[in-house]
């Protein structure tokens, strides 16, 4: 049983509530006319099925408004409102059937206008069961946030894909048409139904898509000229208007469009950088080779690393480039040098600082530094010997000297700190020429200038006319880049060139001959491969004679023959014919000894000259029998062909023999070449070495060669020797101890 104070609470409650019911009313009056204002308003909100053939009942407004005031100020509109979501509700059914009749027509045709009539009506729907806006915002918010809700629970996957689709058509048309108006109403119906806020990132997506395709479409390829200022301005004309209608919806004027757009239009003008910066960065190869028709395409992809962080996949671009296109051994060493320079030129103007070539660079500079051919191309190139239009030197450029690594001086007012991306071995040095770069890829300048001096060997020995000039002209350019004390060996052998033109021309004014050698001093030089050749008959005789007349002129000095050096030019005179030629002295002596009789084998003619490899003897033998001059009657028997023979039926063609006076550089040693011979000089020392220590590790080797006279080699050098050493099965080596082959 309930106490009577609570009885008396709960009649106070109802008391309450009565009167506020029924307001100041006599009797019950004010009740019943609540409960007809109840019912007219809960019957004018329920919401009205739009497929129902019945048309929706008329109501007076003005009494619709009456009895939702009344209800108000009985404080029973949240009451009212539980009541109509929970109707609300109920009905959702309605959606979710015009949502799956449409979607399922969209599943099977993929035609965006079907997302478009299904869009119009959803907003059909909505505006049909939205309370009028005399019931405040408070009761709208609620019923928009509901039917919103609901809506977006039932729409399946497919609908996004539709939405995508539906807004790349507006773009589409906006950039045709951008004067059209076409699509005022879909972009409303987007966002009644709050559609943009939900697929804000699909809609964005559709803009960053289009831009992509338009910038892989204008700018692929095409380097020579940069593509960002047209970008921007098909951006401004295209991309913008459209924009305005998601991103800009509400705005009054230009200046609010703006800031409204503002953290958008930042996103887009992003991604165009990043999508040009992406393109870009997959070509850099063919944009280094191709430079510097491809310098509008560097440019870009500078101010585009300046917008997007992008550094480091540009760095693993290039490498990944060079290990693949350009590291490999079937690369030749004057393509890769020329790819360098490229690249040096191209990073150069996208990073002046210099680290993004610091980082790009070392990989290159590791190979060429272990190739054997390496500097011999550098020095061709700097003596002017391209074989090709292509230069590692540009001739723009003065010339300098090479140019020494600076230490940063701190207490410069213009000095700045290194790039936040530098690394711990990077040093901000000041810009070198492209020579000075390139030869800093040794750590000494001492291994260019013995390969100068060979080249340059070999290009005096090779001269016919006695015109000297451009190798003079090459050794003045030398001098600048590598300094005086450098050449002068280089100018010793030049003037010993012109001595040598001297000199000739006295012996030749005392009693002519028809020999003219070039005499040259034999410790100034690099050496000269060495021969055991002895010219025979007429050749010899024209050697002693012409030498007892250089010792009149020159009585103390003796000179002394390689006589397996030069060209001889003859004239043979046989029974029906007269052959000339320009050949080497091998071929000369063989041809010389063929006076004697017309039929020598291999064996007898190689005792004649002297020591001639077998290899050596035929070749030489094989040019007189291409010319038919001679003939092998049988194996390693060759014999004079006095008279000239019809070739056998069915022979090959000879092979068709070099022009006279085709360019080949005299058999200079090249610095690997002395190297080695002059290693094999320590070989005894090592040797010595290992007999009586036992096994050795290699720096313990080179410490102890320090003490034998002349050697300078350095480890990576002595290192080399030792594994040709081991090839050869002299040592043996394990765990970095070296010793002596079984």
């Amino acid at each position: 049983m309930a106490s009577s104070a609570v009885r008396a609470q709960v009649a106070a409650k109802w008391q309450e509530s009565f009167a506020r019911l029924n307001r100041t009313e006599p009797g019950i009056a004010g009740l019943m006319g609540f409960s007809e204002a109840w019912s007219l308003a809960t019957t004018f909100l329920k919401p009205y099925d739009l497929n129902n053939p019945t048309p929706k009942p008329q109501y007076d407004m003005r009494q619709v408004g009456m009895a939702f005031d009344t209800i108000n100020k009985c404080r029973r509109l949240p009451v009212m409102m539980e009541v109509f979501l929970e109707d609300l509700r109920k009905s959702q059914h309605l959606i979710a059937r015009e949502v799956e009749v449409h979607m399922n027509l969209y599943e099977s045709d993929s035609d965006p206008e079907t997302v478009r009539r299904l869009i119009f009506r959803l907003v059909e729907w909505y505006n049909a069961w939205k309370p009028t806006a005399e019931l405040g915002q408070t009761i709208i918010s609620a019923y928009t946030l509901a039917f919103q809700t609901h809506l977006f629970s039932i729409l399946p996957a497919s609908f996004a894909r539709g939405v995508k689709t539906l807004v790349a058509a507006t773009l589409e048309r906006t950039i045709s048409q951008p004067s059209d108006q076409h699509d005022r109403a879909l972009w409303q119906a987007f966002d009644a139904l709050s559609l943009i806020e939900r697929y804000e990132t699909l809609i964005a997506s559709v803009g960053y898509e289009y831009i992509e395709a338009h910038v892989l479409e204008e700018c692929i390829g095409k380097w020579a000229e940069p593509m960002l200022a047209s970008l921007r301005s098909w951006m401004i004309d295209k991309i913008v208007p459209w924009m305005l209608w998601p991103f800009a919806r509400g705005a009054s004027n230009a200046d609010e469009a703006k800031t409204m757009m503002q953290g958008v239009g930042s996103r887009f003008d992003f991604h165009m950088h990043k999508t040009l910066c992406d393109l870009r960065t997959r070509e850099i190869f063919d944009i280094i080779v191709d430079f510097p028709d491809s310098i509008g395409a560097l440019q870009d992809l500078k101010e585009c690393l300046q917008r997007v962080d992008q550094r480091a996949e540009l760095v693993q671009s290039i490498r990944r480039s060079n290990k693949k296109r350009l590291l490999h051994p079937g690369a030749d060493t004057k393509d890769i040098l020329l790819s360098y320079v490229s690249t040096i030129k191209c990073l150069r103007i996208v990073d002046p600082p210099g680290v993004l070539l610091f980082k790009v660079a070392d990989p290159i500079r590791r190979y060429l530094r272990d190739r054997p051919d390496t500097i011999r191309c550098i020095v061709a190139s700097l003596v002017g010997d391209g074989e090709s239009g292509d230069s590692l030197i540009d001739d723009n450029e003065p010339i300098q000297p090479l140019q020494q690594p600076e230490m940063e001086n701190y207490a410069d007012p213009d000095w700045t700190p290194e790039p936040i991306d530098a690394g711990p071995d990077f040093r901000a040095n000041k810009t070198s020429d492209i020579i000075s770069t390139i030869v800093s890829i040794y750590d000494s300048k001492d291994l260019f200038i013995k390969e100068l001096q060979v080249l340059l060997a070999q290009r005096l020995l090779a001269i016919k006319d006695g015109n000297l000039d451009r190798e003079r002209r090459n050794i003045e350019i030398l001098k600048i880049r590598f300094g005086e004390p450098a050449l002068q060996v280089c100018e010793v052998m030049l003037r010993d060139m012109t001595d040598s033109r001297r000199i000739d021309q006295h012996v030749q004014s005392q009693k002519a001959s028809i020999v003219h050698p070039t005499i040259i001093s034999r410790h100034f030089w690099p050496a000269l491969e060495t021969s055991g050749i002895v010219m025979p008959g007429q050749f010899k005789a024209l050697q002693e004679q012409y030498a007892q007349d250089f010792s009149v002129f020159k009585p103390d000095k003796v000179l002394r023959w390689l006589p397996h050096l030069g060209r001889v030019h003859l004239e043979l005179e046989l029974e029906d014919r007269t052959v000339e030629a320009d050949v080497p002295p091998l071929e000369a002596a063989f041809i010389e000894l063929f006076s004697e009789k017309n039929t020598w084998t291999v064996d007898e003619l190689i005792s004649r000259v002297g020591s001639v490899s077998r290899s050596a003897a035929l070749k030489a033998l094989a040019t007189w029998v291409d010319r038919r001059v001679l003939k092998e009657d049988s194996e390693n028997l060759f014999r004079l062909l006095s008279v000239a023979e019809e070739p056998t039926p069915g022979a090959k063609n000879p092979a068709p023999k070099p022009a006279v006076g085709e360019d080949e550089l005299p058999p200079v040693m090249s610095v690997q070449q002395q190297q080695a011979e002059q290693m094999k000089v320590y070989w005894k020392f090592i040797e010595g070495m290992l007999t009586n220590l036992g096994s050795l590790g290699l720096d313990r080797i080179q410490a102890m060669l320090k003490f034998a006279p002349g050697y300078d080699r350095t480890i990576e050098q002595l290192g080399g020797f030792m594994e040709a050493a081991k090839r050869e099965g002299l040592v043996t080596v394990k765990d970095g101890m070296w010793k002596l082959g079984k």
